[in-house]
């Protein structure tokens, strides 16, 4: 596997493209992440932030310029392609978490390794176990995640973006709806993630606190990185 994890070259993202209210939200976007770098992205609402992390997590499309994912380009691939790269090389972790509420924890990690493999098994299950006995939730692993706690359950989310073992994690606001003692325990984690297993980390956030806890920030204004 190439260390260079992330490479956008020229990409440029328009919307209503060809038409009389064509809008261009971002310029010229070059950027790259290598195994294990833990950045920071930051920057006011409407800059682009959430369009630059769609792209890269491969949810769109660039309207010009270049992505390579651990040295693939994908702009050229199709949705399928698409698809499974971002199942197999991306995990994601957003500020709502998005776990099946009436599912145990253990349940919601196992999830994305049902869903390459087409079904459970026991190897599954004994890597969902290891991954939340990592995020400290072994011993709930029963419990129906829609009764635990704001923390509690950005710790499952995490442990499912980490199921297929990507190279890459997407962390769009983790910590934005959590008190600050929870919020400081899932950067620790994810912080934790990169270190100990080189995975590349861009964790988007409007703390500065945090973001000076990072290796390196980005900062994006009118659709531009700096």
């Amino acid at each position: 596997m190439t260390d260079r994890v992330v490479e956008l070259s020229h990409v440029c993202k328009s919307f209503n493209v060809g038409k009389a209210n064509e809008i261009e939200i971002l310029h010229d976007i070059h950027l790259e992440l290598n195994r294990g770098d833990f950045c920071a992205v930051m920057g006011p609402s409407g800059s682009g932030k959430s369009t630059l992390l769609n792209i890269i997590g491969l949810l769109d499309r660039p309207t010009k310029g270049t992505l390579r994912i651990n040295g693939e380009e994908t702009t050229q691939l199709d949705d399928h392609a698409l698809t499974r790269l971002r199942g197999h090389a991306i995990g994601f972790v957003f500020q709502h978490h998005h776990l099946l509420s009436a599912f145990s924890a253990l349940e919601n990690v196992m999830m994305p390794m049902m869903g390459s493999h087409g079904r459970g098994s026991p190897e599954i299950t004994a890597r969902a176990r290891s991954l939340l006995d990592s995020v400290g939730l072994l011993p709930l692993q029963n419990q129906a995640s829609g009764s635990m706690s704001g923390g509690q359950q950005q710790r499952v989310a995490v442990a499912r973006a980490l199921a297929m073992n990507p190279s890459l994690l997407l962390a769009d606001e983790p910590t934005g709806n959590l008190d600050t003692q929870s919020a400081d325990a899932v950067f620790d984690l994810l912080r934790r993630v990169s270190r100990e297993q080189g995975t590349s980390v861009l964790f988007v956030t409007h703390n500065p606190e945090l973001a000076q806890r990072c290796d390196k920030t980005i900062q994006v204004i009118d659709g531009r990185v700096s």
